[in-house]
């Protein structure tokens, strides 16, 4: 009998097929070994997956084999976790593209994935001033002191700062990485790539030997938001990754805290743009650990909190519907504006605004789609509405 895992590779060889959608589909199906049988009908009733989907499914998986599939997969990458195993890490199931795979290298802790063991977030600029480093250090070994796993990027900066603090207090962290688990970037982390793989645990959404790209980077903080029960940035310009991290948590119904900074810097203006839009402010270690302590149950906030804040234009977005100003915006797009984000602007203005239309009509799969929505998102041209949804600025 074919193993359930098998099907999610499988599936993933379908152009078309996602995160988001692939969680429908299993959602719908009850499990993807079913779905992988469904008739042509059946499919057209999961959300995002229409007719010419259907039959793009129907007509590709006739050449698949996931048996085949598994057993060439399992000799690079020997560890990983789908939705349907009961070690995959429970709070990624609350997000809306929850990685299909997520790999696996270190220590695992089954308290951590059963969300019994709380995780933060801890993330930031890849320069940061020596008090936003030193504020990160002792935020991170108080956490750490306090039994919170922390979760961070390994990326040069804030990210280095917290996830080495944590280590130094014996704590338990997790990196979460834009690359494969068997790449250390940057190189400069090595020996701390080590240590947390000694300690701790380095998970990817992305198979063995994957090299740094720069598209992989803005999916990878989803996971990052997804894991923590809250998010802390601690430096972070106007344009940051960081920031990106942050919209996710307030999609992901996560509390984000922001250190406060100066407005001569520069590295602090991104923080304080989310102080401005009703993030937590830090105002020092034993404040935090009493506002961490009141944050309610996840199912509970998922069913009962209202989006805390919104991190920016979400209420400009949802008024601005008028289609001359929309058409007014579209004419100002740079000219040398790559296809593939030019390709989805277009998509988004013919009004597909969800993140499953957008992937059907653009064929891109989840990764690439929301590493180029969140580059729209900074560059100015788009606004993420709740619901995962986008609209032109």
């Amino acid at each position: 009998m074919i193993s359930e895992r098998a099907y999610w590779l499988a599936w993933l060889q379908i152009k078309g097929i996602g995160a988001t959608l692939l969680k429908n589909i299993y959602q719908y199906f009850g499990s993807v070994s079913q779905a992988w049988e469904a008739t042509l009908v059946d499919l057209q009733q999961v959300e995002g997956v229409g007719l010419s989907l259907s039959k793009q499914i129907i007509s590709q998986r006739f050449k698949i084999d996931p048996e085949q599939i598994l057993v060439q997969h399992l000799q690079s990458n020997p560890h990983f976790w789908t939705p349907s195993d009961p070690d995959y890490p429970r709070l990624l199931l609350e997000i809306p593209s929850p990685p299909p795979l997520l790999y696996y290298r270190g220590q695992v802790d089954l308290n951590e994935n059963l969300g019994k063991k709380p995780a933060i977030a801890i993330v930031g600029t890849r320069y940061p001033t020596k008090y936003g480093r030193d504020w990160t250090t002792r935020i991170s070994e108080t956490l750490t002191q306090a039994g919170f796993t922390i979760v961070s990027g390994m990326a040069l900066g804030i990210d280095t700062a917290a996830h080495t603090a944590c280590l130094q207090q014996q704590g338990r962290t997790i990196a979460v990485l834009g690359t494969g688990v068997d790449i250390v970037y940057p190189s400069q982390n090595q020996q701390l790539y080590q240590a947390i793989q000694q300690q701790g645990l380095i998970v990817s959404e992305y198979p063995a030997g994957t090299q740094p790209n720069r598209v992989n980077f803005p999916a990878r903080n989803r996971i990052i938001a997804g894991l923590a029960r809250g998010v802390l940035i601690m430096e972070a310009p106007q344009r940051s990754g960081a920031l990106i991290t942050a919209r996710y948590a307030n999609e992901f119904c996560r509390d984000v805290y922001v250190l406060p900074g100066s407005l001569d810097n520069q590295q602090a203006l991104g923080c304080l743009r989310l102080l401005n839009n009703g993030a937590h402010v830090i105002l020092g270690e034993q404040e935090l650990l009493e506002m961490i302590a009141l944050m309610p149950q996840l199912d509970a906030e998922v069913l009962a909190k209202s989006n805390q804040y919104d991190l920016g234009n979400k209420k400009k977005a949802q008024q601005n519907n008028d289609n001359h100003q929309i058409q007014t915006k579209k004419n100002m797009k740079p000219p040398d504006l790559e296809p593939e984000l030019a390709l989805i602007l277009q998509t988004i203005e013919a009004d597909y605004d969800s993140l499953d239309a957008i992937a059907s009509q653009t064929n891109l799969d989840t990764g690439s789609l929301l590493a180029s929505l969140s580059q729209l998102e900074l560059m100015g041209l788009i606004t993420q509405l709740p619901g995962m949804r986008y609209q032109l600025n």
